[in-house]
This record gives structure tokens, sequence and C-alpha cells, in this order.
């Protein structure tokens, strides 16, 4: 951001009484384009990171309140602002309204579903939990950064290990591995949360350039 690289910036805070400060920390969680943690506010601003934390707990109490459809939520070791559970539905039948919704692929979704349980693991045992070969998929979610690379396993080939990543995080709204859903749960989040749209058919990582290179799937 910005801000954080203006030299103005800290200067600017320093001067700021608790009001002032709780206004500005609002306006960079707001403006942050990744969770933003408290100690990067604190030394983006060249302030106490105690007092960003308790400015920033006041913050998130403050809009807690029903009058409020924003929140600041804990993701991925950050905090950033997002809508409130209760309004999702309304909110994404608005953006329907305005933009039909691409999802991620079935084959997507269930390659994502076992990487996320199942991480570390190879794409020949990605194979085998789904029955069917899926190269294109596995590049599809590696184009979209919501699973990289975590080295080789010690095995005969040395196959790539495929792990989740921050982006993972950031899309389905989770602080960490430990708050993921179901299985099933999770499938249904995918449906609905991870509107963004597929490739053309017959481009890498499409629908169509993974049925060339497997077995139908059923």
């Amino acid at each position: 951001m910005e801000a954080f690289g203006d030299t103005q910036a800290p200067l600017l805070a320093a001067a700021l009484d608790d009001a002032g400060l709780k206004a500005l920390i609002e306006a960079v969680v707001y403006v942050a384009g990744e969770p933003v943690s408290p100690r990067q506010i604190a030394d983006g601003l060249a302030q106490p990171l105690e007092r960003v934390e308790r400015l920033l707990a006041e913050l998130m109490a403050g809009f807690d309140r029903p009058e409020h459809g924003i929140e600041i939520r804990e993701v991925a070791g950050g905090y950033k602002m997002a809508t409130k559970p209760e309004h999702h539905e309304a909110v994404r039948s608005f953006v329907k309204s305005l933009q039909p919704p691409l999802k991620l692929s079935l084959a997507a979704l269930e390659t994502l579903s076992v990487v996320a349980y199942k991480q570390p693991i190879t794409a020949p045992e990605i194979m085998e939990i789904r029955g069917v070969q899926g190269a294109g998929v596995l590049k599809t979610l590696l184009d979209r950064r919501l699973i990289c690379a975590a080295g080789r396993k010690s095995v005969v080939g040395k196959p790539i290990l495929y792990r989740t990543t921050r982006e993972f995080l950031i899309q389905f709204g989770l602080k960490d591995l430990g708050e993921l859903p179901s299985l099933k749960e999770f499938e249904e989040i995918g449906r609905l949360a991870l509107a963004e749209s597929e490739p053309a058919a017959g481009e890498p990582g499409s629908a169509g350039a993974e049925t060339a290179a497997s077995q139908p799937e059923t």
C-alpha cells in the first residue's frame, strides 16, 4: 500500500489521538488488498503494537454491532473487511444480478477438496482418490494460486507434493486450516463462494483439455 511506503505516514499517525488513529487503521484495513497484520500496521504507521492491537479490537467490536453490514475478520494471519455471514445470500443475489457468476468446475472443486484435506499430496495420490486423471485441473488450481508445489515426496520418481496456499485461506475466509469444515460443507461453500471464471473450452486447464487427457468423469 502507498501509505506504508510514504515517509509522511508515520509523522501524521504520530500526531493522532486514539479516535484519529482508529479511523486510520480502519482505512488501512479497508484499502489493503490482502489481510494485514497488526505488526504490519504498527510498523507502517510507527505506532506501538499494543496500541494498534487495542484500537483494532475496538474497531472489530464496533463493526460487530447489528447496524453494520461488514465486519473486520481475522483471515490467514491478518485482518480484512468482509460482509457478515448473515448477509451473504442477499449480497450474493445482488452480485449475481449484476454479472452472472462463473464458478470452479466440479472436477476442480473435488481436486481442491482432496488437496485441502490430504495435503501435502502428489498428483498420483489425487488421481487414486478421485479415480480419474486431472492434470488440467491441477493447472487450473495452480494458475489461480489456490494450491502450490510443496517439495517432492521421497519415493521412486520423486513426484511433486501439493498443498493449499494463503490465497486459498483468503478465498474461503479461513483463519487457518484448523477451521476447515466437513468435506460436504466445503464443497457447498466452494460452489457458492468461488465465483471465478473457468478457462474457455480447449485452453490449458479447461474442462475440455482435461477430458482430452483423461477418462470421462462421472
